[in-house]
């Protein structure tokens, strides 16, 4: 993929380049400068393959024992319909969960490598066209560093990465929607025509819809942030683009309203809304926005308080001290950089707030444990790109300060890598946990299915806990579930606590 961000109009009289061979004598065009910012992007992107690699050791638990017996005896449509009509009404998400559960326990291993290849490829793209939207240069490996260091932090920073990564039901919740939304800007940045910027607006309607059957909160992130852009556009947006990008934002939040009747009106959504409460207790009660706010500000704490996604801010203020315009100098900060940064800040709480407001009655108190971080993902990603920005702001800014911008330039580059360490020791730990649940999974599994074959119909199960995920006889053997989607996907008739009858 090219990620050389053209020069649209080179001033006139201008130099063409060295000795005119028509290359840049600046460093943002120096094959120097490309191949060390490329290299800035291996430690991310080993993250993300040594992640994926790990993926072989996944095996289903918690709510994917009751998705694969479902898809398998009834297909992805009966999944579809079992969501609309008796779980939760939310018909993309069944689609995204039916795809992977398809192919039973394989989708579960080959969903990591999928899904962490679908963030790269969106985030680079994105990347890529909105530095070749702007009048300006950078290195080749610039874009790819970018995206490549958004993705190691969204997924990997996180209290609780098998939640975040390798579980597929909460990645097709919680960590996919915010980067399918991302993709939506891509039909956007391309178009150029009448007929391309139609496709853009549709894109956006059908996206809206999509993502609101998916996730609730992620379509909240995404109605907060469109419908920020539609206020700043008269100020911001140039006067020739100024009405096509409203008009893409209309239809991105009228595409998610209509989505959202969709869910909001499904016997399935009813049925939730009165198993966890949420008809008598109003979402809008004092106590319970009081308790959201207060989950939010706990959220909030745990990750400012995170330093690796000091990591975003490093990229991006090497975005801002390599960027030049064709005659080689440094560009001056956006024209409405205050007022940009205060409206992407105040659109983050806003949305996280509204999100906790949302997922409190379900989860409780727990919204803000990091047990439960994936509900926090539908922001995240929206949290790493404003620091991306905010690093930009200031390598922009350090430049008009001094002329010597090496030392800052190392000091970024050694940020990117050193917030890569932590990661990558947690992952070394997960993958031998999870190989070890695995072995024991395979064990049990193949003991389960020849007492199936056998005959029995009931066998005991033994718990196998991973990253806090849910297994049959928890809270102390009073809890069931998901013992009876268990007995299902074997034939069984019920499963006993192992550990007991081994007593």
């Amino acid at each position: 993929m090219p990620d050389d961000a053209p020069v649209t109009a080179a001033a006139p009289g201008g130099p063409r380049g060295a000795a005119g061979t028509g290359r840049s004598p600046h460093p943002a065009g120096r094959p120097w400068t490309t191949l060390w910012v490329s290299a800035l992007a291996l430690p991310p992107l080993a993250l993300l393959a040594a992640a994926a690699w790990s993926g072989r050791w996944v095996r289903p638990g918690a709510d994917d024992w009751c998705f694969l017996p479902a898809v398998r005896d009834d297909g992805v449509t009966g999944l579809v319909g079992k969501f609309y009509f008796d779980d939760n009404g939310r018909v993309a998400n069944a689609l995204l969960v039916g795809a992977y559960a398809k192919f039973q326990v394989a989708g579960h291993q080959w969903f990591p490598l999928v899904s962490g290849v679908l963030v790269l490829a969106v985030l680079w793209t994105v990347a890529a066209l909105a530095l070749r939207r702007v009048p300006l240069r950078t290195p080749r490996g610039l874009p790819l560093l970018l995206a490549a260091m958004a993705t190691a932090l969204f997924l990997f920073v996180t209290p609780n990465t098998y939640k975040t990564f390798y579980w597929p039901a909460a990645s097709v919740s919680h960590t996919l929607p915010p980067v399918l939304a991302c993709a939506a800007l891509i039909p956007l940045l391309l178009a150029r025509s009448r007929r391309g910027r139609i496709l853009a607006i549709a894109v956006a309607a059908l996206t809206g819809a999509f993502l609101a059957t998916l996730s609730e909160e992620t379509a909240v992130v995404v109605v907060t942030v469109l419908g920020t852009a539609l206020l700043l556009s008269g100020r911001v947006v140039p006067a020739p683009d100024r009405g096509f990008v409203r008009r893409w934002c209309a239809a991105g939040i009228a595409g998610t309203a209509a989505g959202a009747v969709v869910l909001i009106t499904s016997p399935g959504s009813m049925r939730r809304r009165e198993r966890f409460g949420a008809e008598t207790t109003s979402l809008l009660a004092p106590d319970s926005l009081a308790a959201s706010l207060r989950a939010f500000a706990e959220v909030a704490v745990t990750v400012g308080t995170t330093w690796q996604y000091a990591g975003a801010v490093a990229a991006g203020a090497l975005l801002g001290l390599l960027v030049r315009r064709a005659d080689g100098t440094p560009p001056r900060p956006p024209a409405h950089w205050p007022l940009l940064t205060a409206a992407g800040v105040l659109a983050l709480l806003v949305a996280g707030y509204l999100c906790t407001v949302i997922a409190y009655p379900v989860f409780g108190d727990r919204v803000s444990d990091p047990g439960a971080n994936r509900l926090w993902n539908d922001y995240l990603l929206l949290y790493v790109v404003l620091l991306v920005g905010v690093g930009a702001l200031l390598g922009l800014a350090l430049r008009r300060q001094t002329r010597r911008t090496a030392p800052a330039k190392a000091v970024c580059a050694a940020l990117c890598v050193l917030v890569c360490v932590g990661p990558a020791v947690a992952l070394g730990n997960l993958d031998s946990a999870m190989r070890a649940r695995a072995e024991k999974w395979d064990a049990q599994d193949r003991r389960l299915r020849e007492g199936a074959a056998a005959g029995e119909r009931v066998l005991p199960y033994e718990r196998l806990v991973i990253s806090n995920m849910l297994e049959p006889f928890s809270q102390g053997g009073r809890s069931y579930w998901p013992g009876g989607c268990v007995a299902d996907f074997y034939g069984l008739d019920r499963v006993t606590d192992g550990a007991r009858d081994g007593r």
